[in-house]
């Protein structure tokens, strides 16, 4: 044997063990190393973890709906009196959607969903994940072209990565460079798609939504946007940045997830009649899952329809943290964004691990965000704030963390 196959031969691997315990312990000394942490009882605000009862600042819970105990107990009552009832409440659906486990709640979830936001369909995923890793790759060709924002969610990376198009990442939030994309690929590409989020969930800044709009028409493009932190939050009927932004009918796919501010789990996209007829057709993350249960899509209806009159719920959660964000700045620290997701930027992973032993030992629960989630040295601690906070909480947040030499 010759060449460089012979030589991938003779040389000596190390056993995958041995690897992975060399790269565990590098993880431990960049102080990168995760563990699943022991949380337990919850009460409102509060989460238990590892036996101590802290204040929740780490959940995105957003609308306290998962934590509202007036809520629970209608559901709980519901259960009683209507739990046999057509299978609604049953716990399991045993098949895909296109075969035995779809059922008359989940349509309706999706007719509320659709009437809400005065598209033609809705479609109901089992996650944000696989909706962000079945869509693109259902809609595209390998005679299309994908542009994508540098910091959208790894779903919607994982997407690109799967679909047969090709595909191009533009700066964050940099529409020029956007634009520059779409200028030299005009003519090549049968189909050109523009994917971004909403909320951009560890800077929690905005996108651009009027101007992606502009540019969608400027280019003929399909813009789709995912409202994974915005659903719940903005919007006269926490629609999402779409809806406050007056551009809603003008996206050509929005995806929203039950498991943030709805407190739910699963997903949803709203679109054309053609678009769902399409997925559910080609969509393989719809097609080879089993469904969620149908006492899911019942939960998750009742908090959809919950959150569409909570506006006063929105304004308080979106002013807590214009405070915050305004009040740690003023401290001298770098905070980006304008959303209820408030990243404080330490720069190395040591500060944020620091930072927050010193926060858990206070009583509050902030955990690190760490590359390679976020780029090297941009470590952080990610307040995610809920509405069931309030002033005194920040403040008293706030005592702690001036009172700490960074």
């Amino acid at each position: 044997m010759t060449g460089s196959g012979a030589g991938n031969a003779n040389r000596k691997l190390m056993p995958v063990e041995e690897q992975i315990t060399l790269d565990l312990e590098k993880l431990r000394a960049q102080q990168r190393y995760r563990s699943i942490p022991q949380t337990g009882h919850r009460n409102g605000k509060q989460i238990m973890v590892d036996g101590r009862l802290l204040l929740n600042l780490s959940s995105n819970d957003y609308l306290g709906l998962g934590s509202d105990r007036e809520l629970s107990a209608s559901w709980m009552e519901q259960l009683s009196v209507d739990g046999a009832h057509d299978g609604r409440y049953a716990m399991n659906s045993s098949s895909s959607r296109l075969l035995t486990g779809n059922h008359p709640v989940c349509n309706e979830l999706e007719s509320a969903i659709a009437g809400a936001y005065g598209f033609e369909a809705a479609l109901v995923f089992n996650s944000g994940y696989h909706a962000n890793t079945g869509i693109l790759p259902a809609l595209s060709t390998r005679h299309d072209l994908i542009l994508c924002d540098r910091l959208n969610h790894a779903s919607i990376i994982d997407g690109l990565r799967i679909a047969e198009a090709e595909y191009r990442r533009f700066r964050h939030a940099d529409y020029d460079h956007l634009e520059e994309l779409l200028e030299a690929a005009a003519g090549r590409y049968r189909q050109l798609f523009i994917v971004t989020e909403s909320v951009f969930s560890m800077d929690g800044d905005l996108a651009d939504l009027k101007r992606l709009v502009a540019i969608k028409h400027r280019y003929g493009a399909m813009l789709i946007v995912d409202e994974a932190h915005g659903a719940g939050v903005f919007g006269e009927q926490g629609l999402g940045l779409c809806q406050q932004e007056g551009v809603l009918s003008q996206i050509d796919l929005v995806i929203g997830t039950f498991g943030k501010a709805l407190a739910s789990t699963g997903a949803w996209a709203v679109m054309k009649g053609l678009f769902r007829e399409y997925l559910v057709n080609t969509m393989r993350t719809l097609i080879f899952t089993t469904a969620l249960p149908p006492i899911v899509h019942a939960w998750s209806l009742m908090t959809f329809r919950k959150q569409l009159g909570m506006e006063r719920e929105r304004s308080h959660l979106l002013g807590l943290a214009s405070s915050l964000r305004n009040s740690l700045r003023d401290a001298g620290f770098e905070v980006p964004g304008m959303s209820h997701i408030v990243p404080l930027l330490l720069g190395p992973d040591s500060k944020a691990v620091a930072l927050a032993g010193v926060l858990r030992e206070a009583g509050f629960l902030a955990l690190p965000v760490r590359p390679p989630t976020v780029p090297e040295n941009s470590a952080r601690l990610r307040f995610s704030l809920r509405a069931d906070l309030n002033g005194e909480d920040m403040e008293n947040l706030l005592t702690i963390i001036r009172s700490v030499s960074i």
